[in-house]
This record gives C-alpha cells, sequence and structure tokens, in this order.
C-alpha cells in the first residue's frame, strides 16, 4: 500500500464523511489519486464506507500504533528502548537485521520496530504471517545476548511464556502455548514467535525476536490462513487498545529475556509447561526426514526440548523443524 493510502486512512480516522473533492483538495491531489487510493485500501481488509452526496468514511476506525502513547505507558522503561514505527514494511525482522547492521549497537538499548501493515511477515517453517492494517500486532525486538546461539536453547519458550504474562496482565485470560513457538485459544491461534539469531559459535548473538498477534481478523485474512486461527475480540468481545497492549509486551519481553540470560530456560519450565495445550495429550511429530511418532506430550527438559513418552522411554526432540500435531 502507497503511502497516499495512508494519508487518506488518517484523514478518515475521525469518523466523519469526508468528500473526494475535499480529500483531493486537502492532500493537494487529484480525484483520480484518491479513487485509486480508495481502491488499494480494499486489499488491506479496511472497509470505506461510500455514501452518495455525503462521501467516504471508515466503517471501523484504525486504531493507529503512537510512540508517544506507548512510551508513555512505558513510564520509567522507556529510556531503555528505541522505538520505530512504520506505515508499511515487507518484515518488521528483515528491516531490524537492516538497520542494525548499518549502524553501532548501543549497549542496553532495547530496539524494536512496529509495522501497521506488515506484508510479507515470516512464520515458522518458511510460513507467512498474515494480518490486515491495523487488525493485529507485527513487531521485533532485538535482545543481544552474551551467549553463543548453542546456549540460547528454549528461548522461544521463555517468550511464549512472557506473551501470556503480558496478555493476562492485559485481562486476556485463557490464552495457551504449543510447543515450540506458538500461542494458542481453543486449539486455535493466536499469536507466533519467530527468532532469528546471528553471532559467532562462542558468542556474542543477536536475537531478533518477531511477533505476530491476531487481534480483529478480517474475513479476507481469515481465509488465507492455512490453520485454525483466533483473535483477541472473539475472546474478550472488544478490541483491545493496541498501544497499551504493546507496551504490556515490551514490559513482558525484557523480565524474561534477562532472567533467560542469567539462567537459561529452567526457571520458566513448569509455567511453561502449565500453559502447554497438549501436555498429557496423545501428540505426533513429523521428524524432518518425513517419519511420525506417536506418544504423549510429557512437558519439556530444562532446555526447552519436547519430551515425547512412549510404551518404552520418555525421550526428548528439540529441531526447529519438528510439527507437533494432536491425535484426534
Amino acid at each position: 500500500m502507497k503511502p497516499l493510502a495512508f494519508s487518506i486512512l488518517r484523514l478518515l480516522s475521525d469518523n466523519k464523511f469526508h468528500s473526494g473533492e475535499t480529500i483531493a483538495r486537502d492532500l493537494g491531489i487529484s480525484r483520480t489519486s484518491v479513487s485509486y487510493a480508495l481502491r488499494e485500501l480494499g486489499e488491506t481488509g479496511v472497509t470505506v464506507q461510500k455514501v452518495h452526496g455525503r462521501g467516504y468514511r471508515l466503517h471501523d476506525a484504525v486504531q493507529w500504533l503512537d510512540r508517544d502513547i506507548i512510551l508513555g505507558h512505558l513510564a520509567s522503561e522507556r529510556d531503555n528502548f528505541n522505538l520505530e514505527i512504520f506505515d508499511i514494511t515487507e518484515s518488521t525482522s528483515s528491516l531490524l537485521l537492516q538497520k542494525t547492521s548499518e549502524r553501532a549497537l548501543q549497549h542496553n538499548t532495547i530496539y524494536v520496530i512496529a509495522a501497521e501493515l506488515q506484508t510479507n511477515g515470516r512464520g515458522r517453517r518458511g510460513r507467512q504471517w498474515h494480518s490486515g492494517l491495523g487488525t493485529g500486532l507485527t513487531f521485533s525486538l532485538l535482545w543481544q545476548f552474551q551467549q553463543g546461539a548453542g546456549l540460547l536453547s528454549g528461548l522461544s519458550l521463555a517468550v511464549g511464556v512472557a506473551i501470556v504474562r503480558a496478555f493476562k496482565s492485559h485481562g486476556i485470560e485463557g490464552a495457551m502455548l504449543k510447543w515450540p513457538n506458538d500461542i494458542m485459544f481453543n486449539f486455535c491461534k493466536l499469536a507466533g514467535i519467530l527468532i532469528e539469531l546471528q553471532g559467532d559459535m562462542l558468542g556474542p548473538t543477536i536475537a531478533v525476536i518477531g511477533v505476530g498477534v491476531n487481534l480483529k481478523l478480517p474475513r479476507n485474512i481469515h481465509g488465507l490462513i492455512d490453520q485454525a486461527a483466533t483473535d483477541v475480540l472473539s475472546i474478550n468481545g472488544v478490541m483491545p487498545d493496541r498501544n497499551k497492549l504493546l507496551a504490556s509486551l515490551l514490559i513482558e519481553l525484557p523480565k524474561a529475556l534477562k532472567e533467560f540470560e542469567c539462567r537459561g530456560f529452567a526457571p520458566f519450565r513448569e509455567e511453561w509447561t502449565n500453559y502447554h495445550i497438549f501436555e498429557n495429550k496423545p501428540v505426533t511429530l513429523r521428524l524432518p526426514d518425513g517419519i511420525d511418532l506417536k506418544g504423549l506430550a510429557d512437558g519439556v527438559a530444562d532446555d526447552g526440548s519436547l519430551l515425547l513418552r512412549t510404551a518404552s522411554e520418555v525421550r526428548p526432540y528439540r529441531s526447529g523443524e519438528i510439527s507437533l500435531r494432536p491425535i484426534t
């Protein structure tokens, strides 16, 4: 979506009707340009209401991310963050990696990029994360670990615990976790995590933690998702405050990352197991070579490996390419 479309959206965010002529005059563009831009909005899941003789307005106002509001919610923690918000980007994680590679990282600074619309967000195992304009949260956070990547096993599970904690602090109850990096509700995907690591074998390591949260899934976006999915609106009946929820996530994530850096995954193990949606349930593990293993999900080890109980043994599995599915 082009910058012009965002300019029109912001004009329409006052919940009043604006004629095409007024929009064109206010933005200094042609009436034809307004028409083209309005047509483009339909691809994002945004519904523009048109009434003859009155003009255009948004059917549902977009709740824009506001950097100053988010920093205000962060209160005393605000100075720890370098927060940037973009109207549109292909991937917040790719953009964050690119930006940090172009400049020296400041010590004890948490770099975060959030986007109103992400067009090519990445999920686990090559999947795409689908989201509409203002209908979710898509952001990435960079954390600098002194350890090498080999010592960061279980990181995605600890991040999952932090997200559930943030949800609960925001009144979103009932969120569960699916090994290794999904947040679920009623066996439907509510949020996802993708972590990308850069660094030397012995450290230090840069972790870019990408997070996507479904807040209000438009019908056209829902149809693109290849698994059962849900959103916060369906759970709570109200659209959450995007700025406040993002701030809650940015408060909980560094807390968890600091503890993980000092003590690894072990302190999170019991809490993660309590949230595991398939705990003590029959599951199938599909290994990277295509072999399927069946057993009971029996918690996780201190390094975040999934423990699978079969008739003969309890064995850990930790490959990031393993697929976990329930046996129905």
